[in-house]
């Protein structure tokens, strides 16, 4: 019987819907923009996260990075004589120091970096050169286009090989034939064994190992012994030259447990060997934290400036559903009168409301896959429809439609029979 004056109620209630057709649709749309707003805000914020947190995941949560920076104290030195030498960074005593006396590092990658000139035929253009052994392609992931990387003979003794990024090989309008082939980097002729994907991060953070701008790849130690430690700038009118160790190191740690203490023994060890602050060292792993701390509260805040639009459009179903009780007085009346109960008013009013904030809710997560989808189609910007957001901001709509709906709905079932029936 209840079962019956249930769906009795839900046809009584969708049949004055639809007498209302229009009024009924442009009160729904304020639940479908608050609803869809939820959910590609959210997809937005969870794009923008997880691309963020890739980049950081690909450095290793259990590497640790050195970076070489120069003292502001020689930087200023260099301003006021035309022709200055300044030796800071990262030596090679302290990757030995790292080896020794970190019982946790499994292994410790060297880079330097530096602008050269390279020519393959006809084409000659200004790149980024990477001086690094094999163990980099072994803690940097990077997908193989063609040929290979390094191994440990390439990077034993004095072999002229190399390995182009993509980013490097069209730049050189180089292709897969090139495999083999020799390319001249400062007038030194290198074999080049592989080309290799970029990363897709392409920052140029100082947490970030080299790889965007990365155009080729060499064994450290054939660019030290052909090129040396030294680095000459010449701008105009004046000249810095710098002696610099390593640009770069990456130190692998055996686990993630042991990251952060040996990022302090990393930390103590430099403090004690280096007077000046000549380095930077940055952990993924706390990154990584911190990005996920920082999406919690960026996804919270984007889903409270949305939530704004949902309790507009539940205000707007409240104005509606009152209108509908004055309109309805008299019908009202008239229920009462044969016997309705104040029960069963309650119920067909928030039958109402609820199929409003419903069908606003479904349209809206309709509206809200759409919108990240077109926003990822024409600006590339990442996006991520999670089924959580969805089920949220639909619960949302549900919840609003009967917070919303009780008032009016106790109003009307609170109605006095003889009064209603004499409404005009």
């Amino acid at each position: 019987m209840k079962n019956l004056l249930l769906v009795r109620n839900i046809k009584s209630g969708l049949k004055s819907l639809q007498l209302h057709f229009m009024r009924s649709f442009l009160t729904t749309l304020g639940v479908v923009f608050g609803v869809g707003s939820v959910i590609a805000m959210l997809a937005v914020g969870e794009g923008a996260s997880i691309q963020a947190m890739d980049q950081i995941k690909a450095l290793g949560s259990n590497n640790i990075i050195i970076t070489s920076v120069k003292p502001v104290s020689d930087s200023e030195k260099g301003q006021q004589r035309s022709s200055f030498m300044s030796i800071y960074g990262i030596t090679d005593e302290d990757r030995e120091r790292i080896m020794t006396s970190i019982p946790d590092v499994v292994r410790t990658v060297p880079i330097r970096t530096m602008q050269q000139t390279a020519s393959l035929a006809e084409k000659t253009q200004e790149l980024r050169v990477v001086g690094t052994t094999a163990d980099w392609f072994g803690i940097i992931k990077r997908p193989v286009l063609c040929g290979r990387v390094f191994n440990e003979d390439d990077t034993s003794g004095d072999h002229a090989v190399c390995i182009l990024t993509e980013y490097g090989a069209r730049k050189m309008l180089a292709n897969s034939k090139i495999i083999g082939q020799n390319i001249k980097v400062a007038n030194f002729p290198y074999k080049v064994i592989g080309i290799v994907k970029n990363s897709a991060s392409g920052g140029d953070s100082s947490i970030q190992a080299p790889d965007k701008k990365t155009d080729i790849y060499i064994p450290i130690d054939t660019m030290i012994n052909r090129g040396g430690k030294t680095i000459v700038q010449s701008t105009a009118g004046s000249r810095s030259i710098e002696q610099i160790d390593l640009h770069q190191l990456i130190v692998e740690i055996n686990s993630i447990d042991n990251v952060e203490k040996s990022a302090a023994a990393i930390k103590a060890i430099f403090s004690k060997y280096h007077k000046k602050q000549d380095y930077e060292i940055s952990v993924p792993l706390s990154l990584l934290q911190q990005a996920e701390a920082t999406k919690r509260t960026f996804n919270i805040v984007l889903g409270s400036i949305a939530g704004i639009s949902l309790i507009v459009g539940g205000i707007g179903i409240m104005n509606i559903m009152l209108a509908s009780v004055t309109e309805r007085t008299k019908e009202i009346g008239i229920r009462r009168a044969i016997g309705a109960k104040k029960r069963q008013i309650t119920t067909q009013f928030l039958i109402e409301t609820v199929v409003l904030s419903g069908l606003g809710g479904i349209i809206g997560v309709v509206v809200g896959i759409f919108i990240p989808y077109l926003i990822t189609t024409f600006s590339s910007m990442p996006t991520d429809v999670t089924p959580g957001s969805v089920i949220l901001s639909f619960g949302i709509s549900i919840t609003i439609g009967i917070v919303f709906g009780i008032y009016p709905a106790v109003r009307a079932a609170n109605l006095d029979p003889i009064t209603a029936l004499h409404h005009d």
